[in-house]
């Protein structure tokens, strides 16, 4: 993971792009898979994973950030805004943007994983967290994204 890419991830590649997300809110289960042609960028030491998740909405644009300290970070730029921090470490602050204002969270990571493989280029990013409003728990959430170059 700490070795130089190749100068082609650094003026990125295409990837396929397979994520799902599942969550438990309020005593329900939720599912989500997609899979989505996006783009793997190789910048200032981190690693960004871009694609559009297509909803009934439309088409959200999405960035998955890799820092060099295992650090993810999760930026969603859609009516509604968000951007996630994921830290095994520490519980990390977000804002949920919706039309209504701004709803303040606390991002805690129980789980991430994040490994690359060669030839071709790919990756799998492992997240599981809990999101909290004003100290109560909203749900447990789950992320599996892999990307093959």
């Amino acid at each position: 993971m700490r070795r130089m890419p190749s100068e082609k991830i650094k003026n990125g590649l295409p990837a396929e792009i397979k994520m799902e997300t599942s969550y438990v809110q309020n005593g329900e289960s939720h599912h989500h898979s997609f899979e989505e042609p996006g783009r793997v960028v190789y910048m200032n030491n981190s690693y960004y994973i871009r694609f559009e998740e297509a909803n009934e909405e439309g088409t959200i644009p999405v960035t998955m950030k890799i820092n060099p300290d295992g650090v993810v970070q999760l930026i969603r730029r859609g009516e509604q805004t968000t951007r996630l921090v994921f830290d095994s470490t520490q519980e990390t602050e977000a804002n949920y943007r919706t039309p209504a204002g701004i709803i303040p969270m606390t991002v805690k990571t129980d789980d991430i994983r994040v490994s690359y493989y060669d030839r071709p280029f790919a990756g799998r990013i492992y997240v599981d967290y809990s999101l909290l409003v004003n100290q109560q728990k909203l749900g447990d959430y789950h992320i599996r994204l892999r990307f093959t170059t």
